[in-house]
């Protein structure tokens, strides 16, 4: 006797029928169906073995059924798109849903490499320097005016020159004497450190901060030996070539203030009227 060749699902015998093997056991047709075959996403029916199986993120389709959710026309084979969980055709998917390009104002097709700016779409041989002409592409660009500039052609055209290092400024900067400088350009005469947002002074037409201008040109106070800066509305006594602090200009005896009364001298000392009597 000849040894029994049957379907492991339903146990038919298999001798001069087509079957399927699936983990190396025969399935007949009917049961292979049944059992594995997948429900088309389009008429769901199942795949039948017969049929080609076309598949796209664990969904199936019959060949025939795998067509644009659009126009219709047949997918297989062809590039498409998924919006939604619809297949279109790239027509299709471009026509309602691809952005348009600033540039050349034609549709930028799905697939295609694009450069975004401000909600705005352009082919990336449309995204040029408006000066060059010259692709941007992934480089630093200058927006001006609804225009877009590469950095060089910016610079060029519409950037200011420091007045220190002759380069271009393109961010920030620093006008002094309505001339235009580096923020790390515009520093002390004397001490070089930066004067952006620092209080400072000029002499001769050379900044200074306020330290360096001090030391370098203030009259002292014949009191305290301090610096007398006169900015910012500081008040100081003179008299015969020498100079006080309004808060320095006291009698050396009782230390009562003489600002604003009268005074006595006693070689380099400042005396009120009453220690002053017995000189």
């Amino acid at each position: 006797m000849t040894e029994r060749f049957d379907c492991y699902h339903c146990n038919e015998s298999l001798y001069g029928k087509k079957y399927i093997l699936k983990e190396e056991n025969p399935h007949c047709v009917a049961c292979f169906e049944e059992l594995y075959a997948n429900t088309c996403e389009e008429c769901g029916t199942p795949i039948g073995c017969d049929c080609k199986d076309l598949s796209y993120k664990d969904r199936h389709w019959h060949e025939g059924c795998f067509h644009c959710s659009r126009c219709g026309s047949s997918l297989v084979d062809k590039p498409f798109a998924a919006k939604e969980e619809q297949l279109l055709c790239t027509d299709c998917y471009s026509n309602e849903y691809s952005s348009k390009c600033q540039g050349c104002k034609k549709t930028i097709m799905p697939g295609t490499r694009k450069m975004e700016y401000k909600g705005s779409s352009w082919h990336e041989t449309c995204f040029t320097c408006q000066r060059c002409q010259q692709p941007i592409g992934t480089k630093s660009f200058i927006p001006k005016e609804d225009q877009n500039f590469c950095v060089p052609c910016y610079e060029k055209q519409y950037a200011l020159q420091c007045v220190q290092c002759k380069k271009p400024i393109t961010t920030g900067g620093v006008t002094y004497r309505e001339q235009p400088w580096h923020k790390e350009c515009f520093v002390c005469t004397a001490c070089k450190k930066q004067l952006s947002g620092q209080r400072f002074t000029a002499r001769d037409e050379f900044p200074y901060c306020l330290t360096c201008f001090c030391e370098l040109y203030a009259k002292k106070c014949a009191g305290c030996t301090n610096p007398i800066s006169g900015l910012g509305g500081t008040k100081y006594i003179s008299f015969e070539e020498r100079q006080w602090h309004n808060d320095c200009f006291n009698c050396k005896k009782c230390s009562l203030s003489l600002v604003g009364r009268g005074f006595l001298t006693e070689r380099d000392d400042i005396l009120c009227p009453d220690c002053g009597k017995d000189i």
